[in-house]
């Protein structure tokens, strides 16, 4: 199997292990700024609108970030899904990244994650009311892949 058609697979049939697991939503106020440019705390503290939470897979600390794209900079989607990863407190900048969205009707797509400083971002159509399931499979340094979802409701 090619490492295109395993990472579909893996993503695929984590979606539902990763939805099981529980997710801590944070529906954020305050001012629109940039996560690119600023740390996860001060992020949690200045974001309008925005949904921020974290999840720990495989000793990594993995941030997601899902907020409205500004008018103007969608960009392949109204909203921009965000993630940062960490571990042991260093920010990971050298990951392959892929993400996929489970739409409320079924239907799905995949995205590679570009880097944007700190930050791998993609953008999706996320307007439609409902769960979306948002899973991310990334690969460290050493060819190391790891899977991690959540949970984005929209429309409420």
């Amino acid at each position: 199997m090619t490492a295109a058609g395993l990472m579909i697979v893996m993503l695929m049939g984590g979606a539902q292990l990763a939805m099981a697991h529980g997710d801590e939503h944070h529906h954020l106020d305050g001012d629109m700024h940039n996560p690119c440019s600023m740390g996860m705390s001060s992020a949690m503290g200045n974001m309008k609108g925005g949904f921020l939470t974290a999840k720990e897979v495989d000793g990594y600390s993995v941030s997601f970030h899902i907020m409205k794209a500004p008018k103007g900079k969608a960009h392949g989607g109204s909203y921009r899904l965000m993630i940062k990863v960490e571990q042991n407190g260093k920010v990971l900048t050298d990951l392959v990244a892929n993400s996929k969205v489970v739409h409320p009707n079924g239907k799905s797509e995949s995205k590679m994650l570009m880097r944007m400083g700190d930050w791998y971002m993609a953008s999706y159509d996320l307007d439609h009311p409902g769960k979306h399931q948002v899973m991310v499979l990334f690969k460290t340094e050493g060819g190391e892949k790891h899977f991690v979802g959540v949970e984005y409701a929209s429309g409420s």
